[in-house]
C-alpha cells in the first residue's frame, strides 16, 4: 500500500511539474479564461485540479489541419505528367537536331581546311 502510494505521489508531482513548466512556456496568446500569471497561481495552489483545469479550459489547442482525401492517380492517367513527358521527347528531339546541325558544320569546316 504504501508503494502505491509513493507512486502515486510521484506521479501527481511529474504532472504537477509538467503542468506547471507547460503554463510558463505558453505564449500569451494561447491562455484562456484567465490571465497566465493567475493560471500560474492556480496551477502551483492547487496541484492536481489546477493541473486538470490548465489542460480542459487554460490551454487553447491548436487546430491541426487535415489533408484532404484526394484520389491517387496513376501517371499515365495525369495529364500533367502526360505533358511533361511529351516536353520532354520534344526537347530531345531538338537536341538531336541541333547536334546534327553542328556536326554537318563541323564536317563543312574540316572539308574547308583541307
Amino acid at each position: 500500500m504504501a508503494k502505491a502510494l509513493f507512486a502515486l505521489s510521484v506521479v501527481g508531482f511529474v504532472v504537477w511539474v509538467y503542468t506547471l513548466v507547460d503554463c510558463i512556456r505558453t505564449d500569451e496568446s494561447r491562455v484562456r479564461g484567465l490571465p497566465k500569471i493567475a493560471w500560474v497561481f492556480v496551477i502551483i495552489l492547487l496541484p492536481l485540479v489546477g493541473s486538470v483545469l490548465w489542460f480542459l479550459i487554460g490551454k487553447e489547442r491548436r487546430n491541426r489541419p487535415t489533408r484532404p482525401v484526394t484520389k491517387q492517380q496513376a501517371p499515365d492517367d495525369d495529364p500533367a505528367f502526360l505533358g511533361r513527358i511529351g516536353m520532354e521527347q520534344d526537347r530531345e528531339a531538338r537536341i538531336r537536331k541541333l547536334e546534327e546541325r553542328l556536326a554537318e558544320l563541323d564536317d563543312d569546316t574540316n572539308n574547308q581546311k583541307d
